[in-house]
């Protein structure tokens, strides 16, 4: 079964967050549909704390995976300074979904740096007119499910009232992605429903 989509996605977030695992969930779904899609993951300290950026494109047929300046359909921002950090892929019109999360840098902890303030207001007062800002609690929804872990899950939810792709076709992604970790498969799947339902 081949669908029509074709998409830009940027996850980025810090070490721990999960977005690895998002982007290749994706790949899964990509390629449920008879689409070609190719994941780049950029690693910047990729240990717990770092920033993370994973760029996924899906199409027809994709020739560079490397998402350019001001051409992302969608960013799914982890953690909210990292959401300014990246802010600037986004397209004319794109989506941005942020988890209302703050993980501190190791400056902030010790006193040498202060983090932001009224983070996503300011993405939305700079933003392009017709991008729309979505703010979701993707920490608390994650630990309705039992753990913080499935964050990305509930992200990649919130996403999926955009994207126009099926649902089931979603749900059975999560089954194929966490196929070796099959207890772990009901925990994620009330995480996407918790996050296609707020996003």
């Amino acid at each position: 079964m081949s669908q029509q989509l074709e998409a830009s996605i940027v996850l980025e977030g810090v070490g721990g967050q999960g977005t690895l695992i998002a982007g290749k969930l994706l790949g899964i779904l990509a390629m449920k549909l008879g689409l070609d899609v190719k994941v780049s993951e950029v690693h910047g300290m990729s240990q717990r704390g770092g920033s993370v950026i994973t760029y996924v494109k899906i199409a027809p047929e994709v020739h560079s995976p490397i998402i350019e300046e001001g051409t992302a359909d969608y960013i799914l921002s982890f953690e909210e300074v990292e959401a300014v950090r990246w802010a600037g892929l986004l397209k004319k019109g794109g989506v941005m979904i942020i988890n209302k999360q703050q993980i501190k840098s190791l400056p902030v902890l010790m006193g040498q740096m202060q983090y932001p303030e009224n983070i996503v207001e300011a993405l939305r007062s700079n933003a392009d007119p017709e991008a729309k800002i979505v703010e979701i609690d993707a920490l608390s929804l994650a630990m309705e499910t039992g753990t913080s872990k499935t964050v990305n899950i509930v992200m990649l939810g919130a996403l999926s009232n955009y994207l126009g792709v099926d649902e089931a076709l979603w749900k059975e992604a999560i089954e194929e992605a966490f196929a070796s970790k099959p207890k772990t498969i009901p925990g994620n799947l009330s995480a996407f429903e918790k996050g296609r339902a707020n996003g």
